[in-house]
């Protein structure tokens, strides 16, 4: 998958595939599911739209008027081509699926995935987390006495966020294997 573009197609068709919405809705889906730090302006969200629209792989339902200033709000339906499409995005098990851009979003449709596709996936973002923590703790290492205590601090964040990750990613594969139950959030402060 080619970035953002796909990665916004992917949360597109997956909140569709719940059911239709219209852009401010999905606008304000994909904002919460995405997280702060990848905020989607309507600027991404409506091209994104119109070309997944010429793919035929959505639909505009009838429009809904809202009462407070009478414009018509147009509705998006995934087609059963979008709907196609998205299973084969889900099942794809290469490194595009544990990157950073794409993991969070494929996790948050992982209900719609086989468990084989969830495991290889958990597995693949693990084994990529661990890679990194395996070079970042290099530099650590190397560096710890050339950096000032600042970007140490930051440096030894960086390994702990890493590694609470891994942890993570161990417990749901555990899980997946186990038939088990995803384990419970766990609420700040708690490790």
């Amino acid at each position: 998958m080619a970035r953002r573009g796909d990665t916004i197609e992917l949360a597109v068709l997956g909140l569709l595939h719940e059911g239709p919405m219209h852009g401010y809705e999905l606008r304000k889906r994909l904002n919460l599911m995405l997280g702060w730090g990848r905020v989607l302006s309507y600027g991404s969200l409506y091209p994104a739209l119109k070309k997944m629209l010429r793919a035929n792989l959505i639909t505009e339902a009838a429009a809904t008027t809202t009462p407070a200033n009478r414009r018509p709000r147009i509705v998006y339906e995934v087609t059963p081509a979008g709907n196609e499409h998205f299973q084969r995005l889900m099942s794809e098990v290469g490194p595009t699926a544990w990157e950073d851009d794409n993991f969070d979003i494929r996790f948050a449709f992982f209900s719609s995935t086989d468990m084989e596709i969830r495991l290889r996936v958990l597995e693949g973002r693990r084994s990529r987390l661990q890679e990194r923590l395996a070079r970042v703790q290099g530099e650590l290492e190397r560096t710890q006495a050339e950096v000032n205590r600042y970007a140490a601090e930051l440096q030894r964040h960086g390994v702990e966020s890493v590694e609470r990750e891994v942890r993570w990613l161990s417990d749901l594969i555990q899980a997946e294997r186990g038939g088990d139950e995803p384990p419970a959030p766990r609420t700040a402060g708690t490790t």
